[in-house]
């Protein structure tokens, strides 16, 4: 039989086998942490499942992945802990006295309390996407918007109560004598900024008289884009250059709102000109045939009508200004009907025998007959 004594050595009052045991539940916690983790992950999404919807096992597990592999090896650095003991030589307070021992025992508690609150915190993010799948499947966007601020509303929560939970928990506070000391406004000022409560404040306005929604195409100031996100604090905004630019609720409420996609319908201004000489016939010529093309097209408001307008003189000739007003809030849609409708006037330029003229204007069409 193999000789075991040497694991009964005993180095600073710990045998060899306990540090053996030790290394050993560390390594494994490390090796398998990933697989626990994904284990777990699924065990919570079969209990979960009949209310996730569409939204895969995948999802939860990606979610789940960091805070439970930590989790885990907290837990396993525990048990490894356990093997061994403190020498009596080292002279070590207990853990209820102020010292080596007292530290490292409320900072394992603080990160195992950490790790919960990020698990329960992830959780709130996979309801969430649960909830905005069904969101997506409503016509209305109130839901969408709703969905991400509840969200965050609940997770602010979250956070504040496990901050009070863990001064209760690791520093032994009162906390109903700590609540009852500040009150509810000093609660308020000690756990938020000024700007934070504006913005919070902001959110709720934003939420009761929906200036916007998701998805609306909104200017404000120096910014033009497309509602991506409105959170707890700051609403996000794709601009037309793909970028995303963050504004504070605040700002928000307080500066002046253009809501494009609220429009009933879009204009269309354009100028056309023409050189110098060109006789007033050609031009009301010209200007009835283009009002009857774009009155024809079927995507074109006939109340306001279109019309065609002699604008002013200008160093290269007679400005026209053509308008029409086309039956869409779909930006993109109104550049297709708008392009169709230039180059249809284009080609009633040529069938009139007017000359182009070769410089270049920007979004002008410059004539020569």
């Amino acid at each position: 039989m193999m000789d075991t004594a040497w694991l009964d050595q005993v180095y600073f009052e710990n045998s060899i086998a306990a540090y053996l045991r030790f290394a050993g539940i560390i390594l494994s916690a490390i090796i398998f942490k990933q697989y626990v983790s994904f284990q777990l992950s699924e065990l919570f999404y079969r209990v979960i499942k009949k209310y996730s919807g569409e939204v895969e096992s995948k999802s939860l597990k990606n979610l789940l992945k960091k805070p439970v592999g930590i989790l885990v090896i907290l837990i396993c650095i525990y048990f490894a802990c356990k093997q061994l003991q403190f020498p009596v030589s080292w002279h070590l307070e207990s853990e209820e006295k102020v010292g080596f021992r007292f530290v490292t025992w409320k900072l394992f508690v603080f990160s195992i309390l950490v790790s919960l609150t990020w698990t329960i915190l992830r959780f709130v993010d996979f309801f969430a996407l649960v909830l905005i799948d069904r969101a997506k499947k409503t016509e209305s966007n109130v839901d969408d918007q709703i969905v991400p601020f509840i969200k965050e509303s609940i997770k602010f929560l979250i956070v504040i109560l496990s901050f009070f939970f863990i001064l209760g928990a690791i520093f032994k506070v009162n906390i109903a004598s700590l609540i009852a000391g500040l009150g509810i406004g000093g609660i308020a000022i000690a756990l938020a900024a000024k700007d934070t409560l504006e913005n919070l404040f902001g959110s709720f306005a934003i939420f009761i008289d929906k200036p916007f929604t998701l998805g609306d195409l909104i200017r404000t100031g120096n910014v033009f884009g497309k509602v991506e996100r409105i959170g707890f604090r700051s609403t996000e905004i794709r601009t037309l250059e793909k970028t995303i630019i963050t504004l504070p609720n605040k700002k928000l409420i307080d500066a002046e709102l253009e809501n494009l996609s609220r429009r009933t319908m879009i204009r269309a201004i354009f100028p056309v000109v023409m050189r110098h000489h060109t006789s007033t016939s050609s031009i009301e010529e010209f200007s009835k045939n283009a009002i009857q093309l774009i009155t024809a097209h079927s995507d074109i408001c006939k109340d306001p009508a279109p019309y065609i307008r002699l604008d002013k003189l200008t160093e290269y000739g007679i400005e026209l200004q053509v308008f029409f007003f086309v039956n869409t809030t779909d930006a993109d849609y109104y550049q297709i009907v708008k392009e169709e409708l230039i180059l249809k006037i284009l080609d009633l330029v040529r069938q009139a025998e007017i000359r182009l003229d070769t410089r270049i204007m920007d979004n002008t069409i410059v004539v020569n007959k």
